[in-house]
């Protein structure tokens, strides 16, 4: 696998979700200000562990609100495997349709190729949103900068603001 230079494009795939998402009517004026309420951009970085599904109900439970857009971005790293990019596919429909019935929110969903953490950094640039939110294992400060981590990786080099959702401990109960 190669790896992402700064100034290198790379590749990425949007995701075309059901289209039983309704559209959802411009927000009402504003009474102090007198604009329009514009939502926020949100990215959600995803994958198929249990602490991405955590910190995807955290995002929509705790920071969501009516008029933002939610956007899933989850890297692979090759297109080439088609049975990673089709489980992929289910996973965001499934969490769009979840985001709608819980948080009322618009979802997009865009799968990048390459390293996750700059892949995940360059679409935090792309994008300019109010926050990035991730899933984190749960390791020791130790461990994720001898082993490194995605989390770690995105904290120190993403210009948007991180929120690292840490999971709970066994037998704790949870937050959500």
């Amino acid at each position: 696998m190669e790896t992402l230079k700064e100034e290198e494009e790379y590749n990425w795939k949007e995701v075309v979700l059901p289209s039983l998402i309704p559209i959802v009517p411009e927000p009402e004026l504003d009474r102090e200000s007198g604009e329009r309420r514009r939502g926020r951009d949100i990215i959600i970085a995803i994958d198929h562990g249990p602490n991405s599904k955590h910190a995807f109900d955290w995002a929509i439970t705790h920071l969501c609100r009516l008029a933002d857009t939610i956007h899933l971005v989850h890297a692979i790293s090759s297109f080439n495997n088609q049975i990673v990019y089709d489980t992929t596919e289910v996973l965001m429909e499934k969490l769009s349709v979840e985001a709608l019935q819980v948080a009322m929110v618009k979802t997009k969903a865009r799968i990048v190729e390459g390293d996750a953490g700059k892949v995940i950094c360059k679409e935090a640039e792309r994008l300019k949103p109010a926050a990035v939110v991730m899933g984190t294992r749960g390791r020791s400060l130790f461990q994720s900068v001898i082993q490194g981590s995605v989390g770690e990786y995105c904290f120190h080099n993403c210009k948007t603001a991180p929120i690292i959702i840490v999971p709970g401990k066994a037998g704790e109960e949870s937050v959500l």
